[in-house]
């Protein structure tokens, strides 16, 4: 190699390396400039004022340093089926203002909210976090997905703490109206407008696009907000909305009641998952047979009289009572008066969970629905429930802060879109939702009948879990729909093992379905084509040999 001993060159060499390293010092003076001004517009959110609210933290978080608090709520929100965008687990948090505030619009409230604002890419954009059950926490892992998107987010624990005595369940609304009040609908949108300014102040515009995303109680919580707020959201998300919530708690009383009152109703969980198997085998493709669930319950014609024992009680089948008992839980709790189905019972195929809500004691939040909110009598005695007047004085005190009928054409008039989903295997059956969806596209008129879609999971339980794909990018799906006009027809869903994506599905708009195309592996989506149910065609309910859905 031969050697350059040219002064002029050497000169170059230097002026070159002297240019880079200026330009160097230039870039690290500019971000640090940057992040200094980003931290400074931060901490200035603290002096912020907002109406009936205070601002209690304004603090930037540097990036891969926030540490996610452990609660019941943070490690559902952690779950791959629960994550708004799909992932499988959420990466370490990028860099971001963390303003924190409570909100008191009332002398009885007490509603905590955060808005996370990312401090570089900030897509332009905001995402309202839903929450789950009675909530009382911060849905905070919903928030980092969303700040891991470019977004600005927000969520709200809806006005009480889930971890003290009297913020546990439903007894915050005990004697508390404006609590109860804050968690039906005033938090949502209080938190959505207080973050909208926040957003303002902190970038200087408001954000351009709004999205609200739950499941659950979120997924009511979007109902609520297109209904009685409609300006406030351009797409949501609900995703197993309790709606209407008193008829659905009742359902889940309904079980137990029976048991309660005839103990030799009682299934043990072993002959629930052995029913659950015969139904798998009675009505399931044969892709749905090897993945583990029914791929199109609302066509399965198994009847548990199929399962009534020849002689003595045995493990591999059912009692009279036990019989019974499965054909009243799959009907729903009926009013004695008007003959009605108040809910429908649970979908054929979700048999394994159903022992939780069988054994004779009443289920928990559907308890505190009756007892705290509605009837605000603490030693209200289940047991005895009048499935008529009951149900009606029920529905009477929570329906109008609660219940969400199906005309949201408010909504649909400014452009607003909705995404509704559910699983097969939910206790809640789908089939109220489809109900409701079709409802609904009946009072939308022709203008805005393309607004709203629903998909059904075959094998998801209520929200997530199953053995059926359940995770799928929610965000991303509500965004391409809302921003770029692409209506969701066909979304590919996961099964997430171990943090690993073991195989996929597509869900497909109702009243489409997924189907084997007979070609490629059964755990890839491609191998699946979205197609319309037939009409009047049935799975044979056979329990010699499964029959596929054709």
């Amino acid at each position: 190699m031969k050697l350059i001993r040219s002064g002029s060159h050497a000169g170059w060499i230097v002026r070159r390396l002297m240019a880079g390293l200026l330009a160097l010092f230039a870039t690290c003076v500019s971000t640090g400039a940057h992040a200094a001004d980003a931290t400074d517009s931060c901490s200035k959110l603290a002096s912020l004022a907002l109406p009936d609210a205070t601002i209690t933290a304004a603090e930037t978080v540097a990036a891969g340093q926030y540490k996610m608090p452990e609660n019941p709520l943070t490690r559902l929100g952690g779950l791959s089926g629960m994550n708004v965008a799909g992932k499988t687990a959420n990466d370490p948090n990028p860099a971001f203002c963390r303003i924190a505030a409570t909100l008191k619009p009332s002398s009885d409230s007490d509603i905590k909210i955060e808005v996370w604002l990312p401090l570089n890419g900030w897509n332009g954009k905001f995402l309202g976090v839903g929450s789950f059950g009675w909530a009382g926490a911060l849905m905070l892992p919903g928030m980092l997905t969303g700040i891991e998107q470019g977004y600005a987010a927000a969520t709200t624990d809806t006005g009480h703490d889930g971890s003290t005595p009297e913020g546990n369940g439903g007894r915050f609304t005990l004697g508390h109206p404006e609590k109860l009040t804050d968690y039906a609908w005033r938090a949502d949108h209080l938190m959505t407008v207080n973050a909208k300014m926040i957003i303002r102040a902190y970038y200087g515009k408001p954000p351009l696009k709004s999205y609200w995303v739950g499941c659950s109680l979120g997924g009511l919580e979007g109902l609520i907000e297109a209904k009685r707020f409609p300006d406030d959201y351009d797409g949501i998300v609900a995703g197993a909305p309790p709606n209407p919530i008193v008829n659905f708690n009742a359902a889940q009383l309904w079980p137990s009641w029976l048991v309660h009152h005839d103990p030799s109703l009682a299934i043990p969980k072993e002959k629930f998952d052995m029913v659950n198997k015969a139904v798998i085998e009675a009505c399931a493709s044969p892709a749905g047979r090897k993945q583990g669930f029914v791929d199109e319950p609302d066509r399965c014609l198994f009847e548990p009289r199929q399962l009534l024992c020849k002689g003595a009680d045995a493990p591999d089948c059912l009692t009279a009572p036990q019989v019974h008992l499965l054909e009243q839980i799959y009907a729903g709790p009926v009013n004695p008066r008007t003959h009605e189905v108040i809910f429908p019972g649970p979908a054929k195929g979700s048999e394994s969970q159903l022992a939780g809500f069988a054994d004779g004691k009443p289920f928990p939040v559907a308890l505190d629905i009756f007892r705290y909110t509605a009837f605000q009598n603490p030693d209200w005695d289940w047991s005895g429930i009048d499935w008529d007047k009951d149900i009606d004085k029920a529905i009477a005190n929570v329906g109008p802060l609660l219940h969400v009928d199906a005309d949201l054409k408010p909504f649909f008039a400014r452009g607003g879109k909705l995404l509704m989903y559910i699983g097969w295997n939910d206790y809640h059956n789908p089939q109220e939702l489809i109900g409701y969806y079709r409802t609904l596209m009946r009072n939308a008129g022709d203008t805005t009948r393309a607004s709203a879609r629903l998909f059904t999971i075959p094998g998801m339980g209520h929200c997530f879990g199953g053995a059926g794909c359940d995770t799928f990018d929610k965000l991303g799906t509500i965004d391409k729909w809302v921003a770029h006009g692409v209506a969701p027809q066909r979304v590919v869903a996961s099964k997430v093992d171990g943090g690993k994506v073991v195989r996929t599905r597509p869900l497909c708009a109702y009243p489409e379905v997924a189907r084997y195309t007979g070609h490629g592996d059964i755990g890839k989506a491609a191998s699946f084509a979205c197609v319309a149910p037939h009409e009047g065609v049935h799975v044979k309910a056979s329990l010699n040999a499964g029959a596929e859905s054709e």
